[in-house]
Order: structure tokens, then sequence, then C-alpha cells
């Protein structure tokens, strides 16, 4: 998983959670990211998504330059659950996803250095890639 530093948790199957929609289709920034921006693209409902609680969602991600595609959940038919800000996604996840209530669908334009960084990801993602992703909250459990 692109955005993973490469744990993954259980969601409480007893959570509030949502139907996954269909893939989405991503628009890329008119220029690139200097800074995290988010954009809400569908409001969600119920409680807001805080550091520590798990989060499950689907998500696409790509090269904020050119629209490639370089990972998406949607294809594996499985969202990914994972701790919010605890660093096992990229720091923009972290960052962009507080606050995010189960139903929402959220874009994220990520700038280079809260996503890898200088580090080249795979074959797709090169060094100092700014990275968008639209990100849909699935389900929220609570710390």
């Amino acid at each position: 998983m692109a955005a993973s530093a490469g744990s993954t948790t259980t969601v409480d199957p007893n959570a509030p959670t949502t139907t996954a929609p269909a893939k989405p289709e991503v628009n890329i920034p008119a220029t690139l990211p200097e800074s995290l921006v988010i954009t809400t693209l569908v409001e969600g409902t119920g409680e807001a998504a805080k550091v520590g609680d798990t989060i499950s969602v689907h998500y696409v991600g790509v090269l904020s330059a050119d629209g490639t595609e370089f990972d998406n959940s949607y294809d594996r038919g499985e969202p990914f659950s994972f701790v919010l800000g605890q660093g096992s996604v990229i720091e923009g996840w972290d960052q962009g996803l507080v606050g995010a209530q189960v139903g929402s669908r959220i874009q994220l334009d990520i700038p280079a250095e809260l996503a890898y960084g200088a580090q080249q990801k795979g074959s797709v993602i090169g060094p100092n890639s700014p990275l968008t992703f639209v990100i849909d909250v699935m389900a929220i459990t609570p710390a």
C-alpha cells in the first residue's frame, strides 16, 4: 500500500460503517501542492476522527504532476485500516484525515515533504513527488 509505512490495524466490526462507493476519478491540482490541501468532496456524518482512532478507508493515489495512478484499495476489494496519527502512513494522511467523518470523501493534495520526501517509492513514485489521494472514509473506531 503506497500510503502505508508497513502495518495495518483491525477495525471494530461493531463500529459504524458505510458501503464502499465506486472507485472515484481523481482530479489533479492545477499547480503542484506546496502545502497540504484538504478538500471535502462529500460531507460525512458522525464523530470526527481523532489522533489515536482506527480509521478504515478506500483510496486512490495518483502523482499530482500527471495523474498517474500508483495505488488504490478499490481493486483489492478491501478497505485499508490504520491508527491515525501514529506514523503508520504518510504524514499527509495523518494530518489530513483528522476531523474526517464516516461517509466523507476527501481529496488530499500532498507536497513531497509530507509524502515520501526524497525517497523513491516503488517504480512509479519518484523522489520529491507530490501526491494526490481521493479517500472514502468507511469506518472509525474511537481510541
